[in-house]
């Protein structure tokens, strides 16, 4: 298969949603229907120890969240899937917003009976600044839940969406029939022994066939057709590039728990969902099909394998053929790198990989070369723009449990800030270590992590810190920033890469430094020229 062939065959994308919409077992289902696994972890049951395949790390298990994002990959009808599975909690959002920038579609889950809840706003927004295609999964329609053309009303005001059904449900909760496919045109319901298992489609070009209601039953078979006929009056019909523009966004309802509705979202997914997209760097914009390979490092994972404290830097591959072995430009460092065993990914299980293709995702062994957002290139010298750190929310002193770990701990710090689960701030005045986060559940993983991986032990003080402000003065030399410094002394600290930043105490604080020095400029996101 040729090149060309290679790329048009690759569809990444992301899964994302509120906790608890369901979004780690439709990524499982997505797998079995795949026949990437065989059966699926029984994500709710936590007396089954299997848990879910693409939740791997300890704490996820016991706490039946996503805190980290996996990367899975299957094939399924000639095309090569890769799924990005990410943490829905709002405390690993910033996690999800950088996988965001490695995804070319995605798919939003939705409760059926909570409906549009805050953090899919929040993501969704990010997809739409982003122009990203998104397909709609209203899930759980197994359980009473609010009227579908409801559902479709907030999709659409709360999201700024404007949705087109692909499938409509017959019925919900213990009346839950079916699903009628209106992109094949045809009808799937429940067999009534197993609810596990989905007639295969029967297809229904003509709906007024009096074989529907001996099917599902007179009432339901007229409710249907109604509703089918408001869906063509109400709604525009499918338009493929209005979708990849990310000016129309299909709506699927389903129950994944179930396997019900899955399959249709899947087969029409890899149908119109976008192949690898071109990628803005901060020199040019750098399409799939050019010779020379380039990517860029979304997310690191520290101890995949706690018995060999490896990291792996997962790379999306944006242009051109990754091969091992090849000699690669890491662009910060100004540094060839070969990589020996770069890995493909089953969740926790990787395979070395010859070759990877634009829109893949790699996995390479790290010894500390790699931060998130670093660009490699076959001699090029460019970065791939939009993956900031954003200003943590809360703030504290991190202390050391066990002076006889402090190596271990320093270590162990020093690996999961790279991993981006956290940030890093030193202050100037005493040298204090200080911990800043989006989410106060991402210090628990820290003290987890830290405990189990490296044999470390931590406590935490508060520290009252509204904001970290980056700082950039216009001029360092003049006397402005030097007054700056020297008023603002106590508050100053050092990001990881050495960036200053000014940890204000308020708001107030904030606007009064903007107004006393208008040459310092201050920044809530550490990506600024």
């Amino acid at each position: 298969m040729g090149f060309i062939e290679e790329i048009a065959r690759r569809r990444t994308f992301g899964i994302v949603s509120h906790p608890d919409a369901g979004k780690t077992t439709l990524t499982e289902k997505l797998l079995l229907f795949g026949g990437a696994i065989q059966e699926a972890g029984a994500v709710k049951n936590n007396k089954i120890k299997k848990g879910a395949t693409s939740d791997f790390m300890e704490i996820e298990r016991q706490r039946g969240i996503s805190v980290a994002t996996s990367v899975l990959a299957f094939i399924y009808k000639d095309k090569k899937i890769n799924i990005l599975d990410t943490p829905g909690h709002k405390d690993f959002a910033e996690d999800t917003f950088r996988t965001l920038t490695a995804v070319d579609s995605v798919i939003v889950v939705i409760d059926v009976a909570k409906g549009v809840e805050t953090q899919t706003e929040k993501l969704v927004e990010v997809c739409r600044m982003r122009q990203i295609p998104i397909i709609v999964f209203i899930n759980k329609l197994d359980r009473e839940g609010k009227d579908a053309f409801d559902l479709l009303d907030e999709v659409e005001q709360k999201l700024g969406l404007k949705v087109v059904p692909l499938s409509f449900p017959i019925g919900m909760g213990y009346d839950f029939k079916g699903i009628y496919n209106i992109w094949e045109n045809k009808l799937n319901i429940y067999s009534a022994d197993n609810k596990q298992n989905v007639s295969k489609g029967i297809e229904f070009t003509d709906l007024d066939n009096p074989e529907l209601d001996e099917l599902i039953g007179e009432n339901s078979a007229a409710t249907l057709r109604e509703e089918l006929e408001l869906i063509r009056e109400v709604y525009p019909s499918f338009d493929q590039d209005a979708y990849l523009n990310g000016e129309q966004q299909p709506v699927f309802f389903g129950s994944a728990l179930n396997n019900f509705g899955v399959q249709e979202l899947l087969d029409c997914f890899v149908e119109i969902a976008p192949a690898p997209l071109a990628k803005m760097s901060d020199t040019r914009l750098v399409k799939p099909n050019e010779e020379k390979m380039a990517g860029f490092v979304f997310k690191i994972h520290a101890n995949m394998d706690p018995n060999h404290r490896n990291r792996l830097a997962f790379i999306k591959i944006v242009s051109g053929i990754f091969k091992r072995n090849a000699p690669y430009t890491h662009i910060r460092l100004n540094k060839k790198f070969k990589f020996s065993s770069p890995n493909t990914f089953f969740a926790e299980k990787k395979e070395i990989v010859e070759e990877s293709f634009p829109g893949d995702i790699v996995g390479l062994h790290d010894t500390g070369n790699f931060k998130i957002g670093d660009t490699l290139t076959e001699g090029e010298i460019m970065s791939f723009k939009g993956i900031p750190s954003f200003s943590p929310e809360h703030f504290r002193y991190i202390n050391n449990a066990d002076p006889l770990k402090s190596k271990q701990l320093y270590k162990g710090i020093d690996q999961l800030m790279d991993e981006g689960v956290a940030q890093l701030f030193t202050l100037e005045i005493n040298g204090r270590k200080v911990i800043g986060t989006v989410g106060a559940l991402q210090y628990e993983v820290i003290q987890y992590r830290l405990e189990h991986e490296y044999g470390a032990k931590c406590t935490y003080e508060n520290l009252n810190v509204h904001k970290a402000c980056w700082v950039h003065p216009d001029d360092a030399s003049n006397d402005e920033f030097k007054e700056f410094i020297r008023i603002k002394q106590r508050y100053l600290a050092k990001d990881k890469q050495g960036q200053m930043v000014f940890l204000a105490d308020s708001a107030f604080s904030i606007q009064m430094s903007q107004q006393k020095y208008p040459s310092v400029k201050l920044h809530f996101t550490s990506e600024f020229k």
